[in-house]
């Protein structure tokens, strides 16, 4: 007697979603560039409001898809707050993250270099209102990015404090123009902010030319005494360049958007900031 099986249908797969992509025309970089934005898992269900956590570097192929996986985890342990993640894609990120030098060789070597102010006008003027038209937010707002981001990050801070309310940059490329940012930083803090913030500062093991910078913004930054600010420096040196993001981002996040939950001491959870000031 044979015996006959009728194979069970497949299901179907279901597309997993991560988030939303948006395209703008700006008209400060006059072109058209891409936001993508991630979502907290609760937020089709509840009628919340949520910080939102801008990052530099955002696109798909850039820092997007893991500064949100950090966000969702870190939201899940109660270790930082559940944020909007927008993720600002970057195409020329010398010419976007940097601002003018007159440094021939660097202008021979980086001849699109210089157009931080333009990338910052994008970002207050065009993503901002956007985010706050189309999402339900809270006002509180951070940003975040390494490397060239981090200079972008370090100088945004410096020079137009009030456009975030906390900043984590993560081994900024202060060396960039002989240091010109961190060599203004003590005169730039003397400008005055309209509210608190807080900053995050951290670097790898990368060497006197990156390091110096940092030292002399953190030394700055304990002179300073611009009312309301909060940093936190939390050196790295068993990491690298190329460690060094994946592996303090979720300390970050706790430190620029905390929750009011106290950590069991053996989660690992604590903040290792060197040389905070308050």
């Amino acid at each position: 007697m044979a015996l006959t099986c009728a194979a069970s249908a497949a299901a179907q797969p279901v597309p997993i979603t991560v988030g939303e992509t948006h395209t703008l025309a700006s008209k400060p970089l006059a072109q058209e560039r891409v936001v993508n934005v991630y979502l907290p898992a609760d937020y089709a269900t509840s009628a919340k409001t949520y910080p939102v956590l801008y990052l530099i570097d955002g696109g798909l192929d850039q820092d997007f898809l893991h500064i949100a996986g950090t966000s969702a985890l870190g939201a899940l342990w109660a270790r930082s707050q559940d944020v909007i993640v927008v993720g600002i894609a970057t195409k020329d990120r010398r010419r976007e993250l940097t601002g003018p030098t007159q440094d021939a060789a660097l202008i021979k070597e980086f001849p699109t270099a210089g157009g931080s102010a333009a990338f910052r006008a994008f970002i207050r003027d065009e993503v901002m209102p956007m985010v706050a038209k189309s999402y339900r937010t809270s006002g509180e707002t951070g940003v975040i990015g390494e490397s060239l981001a981090g200079l972008f990050i370090v100088e945004t801070y410096l020079n137009e404090p009030d456009l975030f309310d906390h900043y984590a940059a993560i081994s900024p490329s202060l060396w960039w123009d002989d240091e010109r940012l961190a060599k203004a930083s003590a005169a730039l803090l003397v400008k005055p902010s309209a509210k608190p913030h807080r900053l995050y500062l951290t670097i790898a093991n990368e060497g006197r030319e990156m390091q110096t910078g940092l030292d002399r913004l953190t030394a700055a930054l304990g002179a300073s005494s611009r009312s309301g600010q909060s940093w936190c420096y939390a050196p790295r040196p068993d990491l690298t360049h190329a460690t060094i993001y994946h592996t303090v981002s979720p300390e970050a996040l706790q430190y620029l958007f905390p929750t009011a939950v106290e950590q069991d001491p053996k989660s690992g959870f604590d903040l290792s900031c060197q040389s905070p000031k308050s």
